[in-house]
């Protein structure tokens, strides 16, 4: 019980080492996540698209 007593201890100490992102930081990295997302996403659908039209005159 005391190994598992003083594990919560050390990590409790190793979170306390972490430099956390600000909310401002954590909102401006999630938008640019979404955005690129969203443009990664087009990108594929287009070339999918571009495929399946080429798959269906060869086939």
């Amino acid at each position: 019980m005391k190994d598992v007593v003083r594990f919560l201890q050390e990590v409790q100490f190793e979170l306390g080492k972490i430099a956390w992102p600000s909310f401002n930081e954590l909102v401006g990295s999630v938008i640019v996540v979404l955005i690129l997302v969203f443009i990664f996403s087009i990108y594929i659908g287009g070339i999918d698209v571009i495929f399946y039209t080429l798959a269906g005159r060869i086939f």
